[in-house]
């Protein structure tokens, strides 16, 4: 999904289109990329998009999932009354919001974010999952643990800036480089954990930057069941067999 920043509403009619789609397709879960609500954006020269659990923004999303079997996720800035905002990937459903992950592997030139601290597991259903944010690819300590908490699946939600002049910008090299780094850590964190790992990557440009897209869906053999071709927004759909993960279907 291509997130413009601080255009919340444009953002959120976005996801809401995705949603119904998503239902209508029988999906059970949803998850979008980081900072998919408020764009990738700097707090400190955008602070009217830093928003709070308790705000009516963070409230339209969850009743998306409403009369829905879905549980959905998506990225925000969010307010921290303790000092630097989080960057946070909220979870809900049936119209409420069930939780929330704060990324704790904040990036270097991430300085205006405060990082979390804590690995919640999240259940739809009997299923359950944890989620992780762009960086966290990195550390196979996060999958690892949530793997030891009984986690079957990891959604990643990301949005890794390309380097870079836009108007030069390669494209299909923004892409390989991601999907390259999320093969080479993920594949090996799924296989360790016996987990699916799913990725959902910001896509396209934004007034002052670009980023890769790629979805992607992990097994528990390390092998790659599902990507995306290419650079352009969309959707991946997946079908992933839980009871047996041997017998993966795509």
């Amino acid at each position: 999904m291509r997130c413009p920043k601080g255009q919340i509403q444009e953002n959120l009619t976005e996801i809401a289109r995705y949603t119904r789609e998503a239902n209508a397709q029988r999906a059970d879960l949803i998850c979008f990329p980081e900072m998919s609500i408020t764009g990738y954006i700097d707090p400190t020269r955008n602070p009217e998009a830093v928003v709070a659990l308790t705000s009516d923004v963070v409230e339209q999303f969850c009743g998306l999932t409403r009369g829905t079997r879905l549980t959905a996720m998506a990225g925000i800035v969010e307010t921290n009354p303790g000092g630097k905002p989080f960057i946070t990937q909220i979870v809900a459903r049936e119209g409420e919001l069930q939780g929330y992950y704060r990324k704790i592997h904040v990036a270097e030139d991430e300085g205006a974010f405060a990082p979390g601290d804590a690995m919640p597991l999240f259940k739809h259903h009997s299923t359950a999952f944890g989620v992780a944010i762009c960086a966290d690819v990195g550390h196979g300590d996060l999958f690892a643990t949530y793997a030891d908490q009984g986690a079957v699946m990891v959604f990643v939600a990301a949005a890794p800036g390309l380097y870079g002049s836009q108007e030069t910008r390669d494209w299909s090299s923004g892409f390989n480089w991601w999907r390259d780094e999320c093969q080479r850590h993920l594949s090996k964190f799924a296989s360790a954990g016996n987990l699916y790992i799913a990725v959902a990557t910001q896509a396209g440009r934004t007034a002052d930057e670009d980023f890769p897209g790629g979805g992607y869906v992990f097994g528990p053999a390390g092998n790659r069941l599902a990507a995306t071709t290419d650079w352009s927004e969309g959707v991946l759909y997946a079908e992933v067999d839980i009871e047996t993960p041997s017998h993966s279907l795509w």
